[in-house]
């Protein structure tokens, strides 16, 4: 399945799950406070497939599947037989309006909850927390290669997701943050992060590259890939060979050459080249060159770049018993609420870039895919963020959605009377008028990305 049709079949699958939860936590609520419900549609359009059921409500999958309804029985919209106007929305009080309103957006938060759940039980393979190449400001903070960070503040982080996903956050606020390191000897130790230092203006998606940590299972092997003619190493060094130590200094990946090569041509001298070829261990004479780049900065280097990179096995998997589990799972769900509620806050207070907050179906597509293809544990945990991101976002208070459904409720909650039928109308207006900015938004910063 190639990546295309791929992206589409998985957003068909996550919105096909996500929106029918949504809807049914609408539907659920409103059988148990006995209102009637004509339709339950999952999409948007022409209808693809209708089921009549036996409890009268009409079922139905339509040709548009970014979103979906459940059409209750209710005055404002038709006539209603009299011996039918107990079953009315419009006739429940107010307070079982609200819970109807908001079933969809807690079903999403308990969908979430289990999706979770099911993923630690499962076990989402990863890799472990392990920094392989440290400069700029974690070098400031003390970090080395070999240190494994067991915690951002007061965040564990089991695996290099967590931790990637934890100081991609802490980064936006430019605060220090402490991590919990263990060493490669085995001490525990706490390190400063000086986020502080971080330039004003960047890519908020590259935080770790911003930082300057580079994970273990990212790192280049000491592989040359090719020698460029011309330079020191031409002739001496070969495709294939694997870098051991340069000037007695030992190599454990290619990221480590360009700083001794500097060492070495900062001294003016020659320098032995170890290296590994063909199962035969050599040490090869070589004096690094300098070279200007096109910036003007002046570099030492030897003429060869790096093989291509392979990518590394997983070597940590994120599981918990099925006891266990439980609360982890409602600790993950809060924590994402939480953040997405922290998101939204930053993109209003203009410091988080708005194309990095609004996604729209296109980018949504890619990450199903992407998420798909790394198995079934990734893929739940990405139906979850999509879940707890559908719920929260419904609730914002704006009509058309639940959340401005919830505020009209409360205004008739505190005014003891309905709010007046023009001023509805003028609010859902206004509703449609928002989310189709909202969805522009998303759709050019999806083109945004394709084109970045």
């Amino acid at each position: 399945m190639n990546e295309f049709f791929g992206s589409v079949w998985w957003l068909l699958v996550a919105l096909g799950v996500l929106v029918t939860f949504h809807e049914y936590g609408h539907f659920w609520v409103a059988r148990r406070f006995k209102v009637k419900v004509l339709r339950f549609s999952v999409g948007f359009g022409k209808p693809l497939w209708t089921w009549h059921g036996k409890d009268g409500t009409e079922y139905v999958i339509a040709a548009i599947p970014l979103g979906g309804y459940v059409r209750m029985l209710d005055e404002r919209e038709g006539d209603v037989s009299p011996k039918e106007l107990s079953q009315a929305f419009n006739r429940k009080p107010v307070l079982q309006r609200m819970a109807i309103a908001a079933a969809g957006p807690l079903a999403n938060l308990l969908l979430a909850f289990g999706l979770l759940w099911a993923m630690l039980v499962i076990g989402r393979p990863d890799y472990a927390p392990v920094v392989g190449h440290v400069q700029g400001i974690a070098a400031q903070a003390g970090l080395h290669p070999g240190d494994v960070i067991t915690k951002v503040g007061e965040r564990a982080t089991p695996t290099w997701s967590e931790l990637g996903i934890a100081l991609s956050i802490a980064a936006l606020d430019h605060k220090p943050v402490p991590l919990g390191v263990r060493q490669p000897n085995g001490q525990e130790s706490t390190r400063v992060l000086p986020l502080q230092n971080l330039p004003a203006q960047r890519d908020e998606t590259r935080a770790l590259a911003d930082i300057g940590l580079i994970p273990r299972h990212l790192l280049l092997p000491a592989v040359v890939g090719s020698v460029r003619e011309g330079s020191p190493a031409w002739g001496v060094l070969a495709e294939g060979d694997r870098i051991t130590a340069i000037d007695g200094q030992p190599v454990s990946s290619f990221e480590d050459i360009a700083p001794l090569v500097a060492r070495l041509g900062e001294t003016g001298h020659h320098g032995m080249v170890e290296v590994e070829r063909d199962g035969q261990r050599l040490a090869l004479d070589l004096a690094p060159q300098r070279y200007i780049d096109d910036s003007g900065a002046p570099h030492w280097i030897l003429g060869i770049t790096a093989a291509s990179p392979v990518e590394a096995p997983h070597d940590a998997v994120l599981r918990l018993g099925a006891l266990a589990a439980i609360p982890a799972a409602a600790r993950e769900t809060l924590f994402q609420s939480r953040q997405i509620v922290e998101m939204i806050a930053r993109a209003f207070s203009g410091r988080v870039a708005v194309e990095n907050t609004v996604s729209g179906p296109l980018t949504i597509a890619r990450a199903a895919n992407d998420f798909a293809a790394r198995g079934p544990a990734w893929f739940l945990e990405f139906l979850a963020l999509l879940s707890v991101s559908l719920g929260l976002l419904n609730l914002l208070p704006i009509p058309v959605l639940d959340g401005g459904h919830l505020l009209y409720y409360l205004i008739e909650l505190a005014a003891g009377r309905p709010l007046g039928e023009r001023a509805q109308a003028v609010g859902q207006y206004i509703g449609l008028a928002l989310i189709a900015g909202l969805m522009g938004l998303a759709f050019y910063n999806d083109i945004l990305h394709l084109v970045s």
